[in-house]
């Protein structure tokens, strides 16, 4: 009896060994992300509005090349006009600087580097507008813009940095509608949770025949647990969350959302060893749609 026990114990413990090795080599791969719909890389819009965003992703960052370029590729659209994601004011912080460059961490006035936790973005563009299909928006610039680890935009006067240009910085669309940006975890201002602008343009010539804007947001615990480090301990703990900023509970500035557009607009954020973050995020718009007022 006690040898069929000992057999039973042992048994037991090389299964759930065999369990946790699986449980740690479970890494993204083009395969398994190329079965990964749209839906499932960005938040539901029934979040509440207490909500701090979805929570952090168990699934491993890629680590080789491949499997970057499997999370640089977008898919198949499968979303209807319904599902566009909703635009927000532009705020009084976009400077159009035209930098065409990759990694924003860097000021080119004096080339000095923002210091901060590394964020690496990967932003997949669809539209509705060319044939009525969603499909990826080639060839659109996409600026972002957002605070350094202080809370301070670049080239601001108010805000003692005039003349510099770090955080700021635009990519044009491949054939996937893709873009890519380095840069770092945003600090936050007073009244507002923390958050990362973007802006997509298609442009004809010299003028643009298309602009599109918002705002990207992040999960309250990441950013809580951010802030507890240097450089960001330095400037505190941010004094507003998701749920108490009035940008992300209102309504967006097209109509698609009477309330919360926020909870459309969180960032898929993942966590690799090094301490370094990787933001995913669809956007889904309609080119042939008359753009709001900012």
């Amino acid at each position: 009896m006690n040898k069929v026990l000992s057999r039973s114990i042992i048994a037991l413990i090389t299964f759930i060994g065999a369990l946790s090795l699986l449980a740690t080599t479970v890494t993204i791969t083009p395969e398994i992300f190329a079965q990964t719909n749209l839906s499932s890389m960005q938040p539901s819009a029934n979040i509440s509005q207490d909500s701090t965003g979805p929570p952090p992703s168990s699934i491993q960052l890629p680590t080789t090349q491949q499997q970057v370029d499997a999370f640089a590729t977008s898919q198949p659209c499968l979303e209807t006009k319904a599902d566009r994601t909703p635009q927000q004011t532009e705020g009084p912080y976009f400077v159009d600087e035209m930098l065409n460059r990759s990694d924003i961490r860097s000021d080119p006035s004096d080339g000095s580097v923002q210091d901060g936790i590394p964020l690496r973005l990967i932003i997949h563009i669809y539209d509705f507008g060319r044939n009525g299909s969603c499909t990826p928006l080639k060839g659109a610039h996409v600026d972002i813009w957002h605070a350094n680890s202080q809370g301070l935009y670049s080239d601001i006067q108010q805000a003692g940095t005039e003349g510099k240009k770090y955080l700021r910085g635009f990519q044009v669309t491949d054939d996937n509608g893709t873009v890519q940006f380095t840069t770092i975890y945003p600090g936050w201002y007073e009244g507002r949770t923390v958050h990362i602008h973007i802006k997509v343009r298609t442009l004809e010539g010299p003028e643009k025949s298309f602009d599109w804007t918002s705002q990207l947001y992040l999960n309250d615990s990441i950013t809580d647990e951010v802030h507890t480090q240097d450089p960001y301990s330095r400037h505190g703990i941010p004094d507003t969350r998701n749920s108490q900023d009035g940008i992300y509970t209102g309504p967006s500035l097209d109509g698609l959302v009477q309330a919360n557009s926020g909870t459309r607009l969180m960032l898929n954020l993942n966590k690799d060893k090094q301490g370094s973050y990787l933001g995913i995020f669809n956007v889904l718009l309609d080119s042939g749609q008359q753009q709001p007022a900012q």
